[in-house]
């Protein structure tokens, strides 16, 4: 049977999927002294998903350098707090590595805000809103793609919390680490998906999304 896809997921259906997280282990990162270890398990891996989180700002004018860089594989995720590590050398090495493919999304913002705290190039990085497209999807967000793609949704509540917070809640971790995770799920699904063309894509528009939603609440 294939999987039906939606070029754009119902955002009503969507707040009645059940919640998805990490399950693997989380590692924080708060020392530049730890970042060699980190890096050198990271770069031995075959592919990895990641992620970055900023400190929000709240007033005009004003804005943070990213606090935190996730670098997660299927299992363990690595939580770098660049606001105690700045980016060290072993960071860069991470950040300029050709060899094992990075997968974020909306990554081009992510390289931006990064490049303000230290100037590098760029490594083997791959943009997954690339990539949706070739699928006829048209939703660009993580949270919608996760839904559409494995019916699950990614609780978002801790988006704009203080990510240079002295420790950060075990639901900031988790959240961060599920981002990056996440991003790793929803490329190898769309390879797989693209590979074997086992899906069939449904188009929505915004009038008949909205009459799918009302007979599901009639």
């Amino acid at each position: 049977m294939k999987k039906i896809l939606y070029n754009k997921f119902d955002k009503k259906q969507l707040n009645q999927l059940p919640i998805v997280s990490f399950e693997g282990r989380i590692i924080v990162v708060i020392s530049p002294g730890e970042t060699r270890k980190a890096v050198d398990f990271l770069l031995s891996q075959p592919i990895l998903g990641v992620d970055t989180e900023t400190r929000p700002s709240f007033q005009k004018g004003i804005s943070h350098q990213v606090a935190l860089l996730q670098v997660s594989t299927k299992d363990i995720c690595f939580l770098f707090r660049l606001n105690y590590t700045g980016i060290t050398p072993d960071i860069l090495r991470l950040l300029e590595d050709k060899t094992v493919p990075k997968i974020g999304l909306s990554w081009h913002d992510d390289i931006s805000a990064l490049h303000r705290r230290c100037e590098f190039v760029p490594g083997y990085f791959i943009d997954i809103q690339d990539h949706v497209c070739e699928l006829g999807i048209e939703d660009l967000s993580l949270q919608k793609l996760y839904a559409n793609l494995f019916r699950q949704k990614i609780n978002k509540k801790q988006q704009l919390s203080n990510w240079e917070a002295e420790v950060l809640s075990d639901k900031q971790k988790l959240y961060a680490a599920t981002d990056a995770w996440a991003c790793l799920k929803i490329y190898e699904e769309l390879m797989s998906l693209k590979t074997t063309n086992n899906y069939q894509l449904e188009i929505v528009n915004d009038e008949l999304q909205e009459n799918i939603s009302q007979k599901r609440e009639g």
